[in-house]
């Protein structure tokens, strides 16, 4: 009976072997000249004798007693694979890596790069069959892999992070908007630092912004910046200057860019954001620069912005701060001895002040790992939303950007739906930017009746340098604010940072600088009126949304 019953047992589990080991990733085409990093991953349970895994010509099997548990890599060099990833394999199939054991060689398995196909067989019996073009695009850097049985959900490349989506309940939340109040948050935020500051962001040329994190620094707090290397345009001298005097005051700056060492992760690091303390995040679509961050009563850039208290949500952040820094693309920016200067600027009434609001339930929104979250939020909307965007691009001349497309099919569906582009003059002035986008939209609106409408922000009514947010609200309930251009490359090969934020009060506030942004072409020209004489009444609506509909909202979700 004992001999029956191991018998079951172990053909079960050379069925359950048999039907679970297979590859669940692979890279034939790595930055390395002559590819010697490129590998392939197994995943499963259980013994690899019989398992062979070939590309038509070539092939190998593994040592007799071999076992999977979990995950198994094969490269074609030791060494290579970990300059690119940072730990060895766990076999190698051609170099003699000492610590890294060999495959045994059936012919030579090569993976092409433009064309190819990896097939695992377990005994005569083809347990499955990969092929490029066919079944995934070859692109080169890129990393294929396998999700409940799809290939490639997003696009990924050697070096960048996974992070899976993840909520935050009880979040303390400081709605901010540029040019009003955006430097007040931020100086706040730096001057209440006790231990350490994580700064990411693409472009860091605002002087006092640098003086700030320097007294911080001057206190003991721990300061680390880190900036994109390449941005468009290269490091402007005022950003070196800047990076030279924090590094004067002991703080290092360094810059994610392709090198000797590693090709850059993304594309560009796009994302604008810092981590103090491990308990507080402060992020929007502003770069440090004065348009973005201008002192109180100095003109700016429309931007949005958040600071965001609790702990858990802080991890995250430092998590992916921590994976961006490290690898050889990161290296140190040699700033410049010339001190920053400061830029001038017109001056500007404020209008709206910071609104404060708890309780709000918050989802980091992280590109390319997570962006797919915005289509999410658009898709869920059941009655209004509005967009603002320094500009939207499509993916190609008659194929919609697949946000804007999840808008325009949501004004389907009776959604009312508002769009607003910047229209700074680099911004209008091609033959297919904002001012066209405008006109397609409201086309589109026109021949289907649709409850959908896009306008142009009147910089001149509205004193504003250029609209530069990458904001949406949807059904007066939930907010993204985040660094997310709408173009192809922001989402899917950026390091990009955001956050969706579902609270009444703080989808109020920006509803209420949303709608001040579309009314202001007719505020500017209606007689008698002059918009900038008075504060608009930002206190009134936080403190009736935080008492009021606050209530009604937790009791929703309860």
């Amino acid at each position: 009976m004992r001999r029956i019953v191991a018998a079951i047992f172990f053909l079960c589990l050379l069925a359950g072997t048999v039907a679970g080991i297979q590859i669940v990733e692979f890279c034939p085409d790595p930055y390395q000249p002559g590819d010697p990093d490129e590998y392939l991953m197994l995943e499963g349970t259980g013994l690899l004798d019989g398992y062979v895994i070939s590309d038509g010509e070539g092939g190998y099997r593994f040592p007799p007693g071999t076992r999977i548990d979990g995950r198994l890599v094969v490269a074609r060099s030791g060494a290579a694979f970990e300059q690119a990833h940072g730990y060895l394999p766990d076999f190698e199939t051609e170099e003699r890596t000492p610590a890294v054991p060999d495959v045994i060689p059936n012919g030579n398995l090569l993976m092409a790069n433009r064309a190819d196909e990896l097939l695992l067989y377990h005994g005569t019996t083809l347990v499955q069959q990969v092929a490029w073009p066919a079944d995934v695009r070859p692109r080169e850097g890129q990393i294929h892999y396998l999700v409940d049985g799809v290939w490639d959900p997003r696009p990924l490349f050697i070096g960048q992070s996974r992070f899976e989506p993840a909520t935050f309940e009880g979040v303390a939340v400081t709605a901010f908007v540029a040019p009003d109040c955006s430097y007040e948050v931020f100086s706040d935020t730096v001057a209440g630092a006790e231990r350490d500051i994580l700064v990411n962001v693409y472009e860091f040329t605002d002087s006092k912004m640098a003086e700030d994190l320097i007294r911080a620094r001057e206190r003991g707090v721990n300061v680390t910046v880190l900036i994109e290397g390449g941005p468009v345009g290269g490091i402007s001298a005022e950003g070196r200057a800047v990076a030279g005097a924090l590094n004067r005051s002991g703080i290092p700056v360094s810059s994610m860019t392709t090198t000797d060492a590693a090709h850059a992760k993304y594309r560009f690091d796009h994302a604008k954001y810092l981590v103090v303390d491990g308990n507080t995040v402060l992020l929007g679509s502003e770069n440090f620069k004065p348009d973005g961050y201008p002192e109180p009563g100095l003109r700016g850039n429309r931007g949005w912005g958040v600071r965001l208290e609790h702990p858990g949500l802080a991890g995250y952040f430092v998590k992916v701060f921590l994976h961006d820094v490290a690898g050889g693309d990161i290296v140190p920016v040699e700033g410049t001895a010339a001190e920053p200067g400061t830029s001038w600027s017109s001056t500007y009434r404020v209008e709206f002040a910071p609104c404060r609001a708890d309780g709000a339930r918050v989802t980091p929104v992280i590109s390319p790992d997570t962006s797919f979250l915005v289509l999410g939020l658009i898709d869920g909307a059941g009655e209004s939303i509005a967009i603002e965007q320094a500009y939207i691009t499509n993916e190609t001349g008659t194929v919609l950007n697949p946000y804007l497309a999840a808008a325009i099919n949501a004004s389907r569906r009776g959604v009312s739906v508002r769009v607003l582009l910047d229209s700074a003059w680099f911004n209008i002035e091609d033959t297919a930017d904002n001012d066209e986008m405008v006109d397609v939209i409201n086309r589109i609106a026109t021949a289907e009746g649709l409850p959908l409408e896009a306008r142009l922000v009147d910089l001149e009514a509205n004193n504003l340098v250029k609209a530069h947010n990458k904001g949406v609200i949807v059904d007066d309930r939930a907010v993204l604010v985040s660094s997310i251009n709408w173009n192809a490359n922001s989402p899917a090969f950026n390091r990009e940072a955001g956050v969706i934020i579902e609270h009444p009060a703080i989808a109020a506030y920006y509803l209420a600088v949303f709608d001040d942004d579309w009314n202001a072409a007719d505020e500017a020209g209606a007689a008698g009126i002059h918009r900038f004489d008075r504060l608009k009444p930002v206190f009134a609506v936080c403190i009736i949304a935080a008492l009021g509909v606050l209530y009604l909202y937790r009791s929703r979700r309860t």
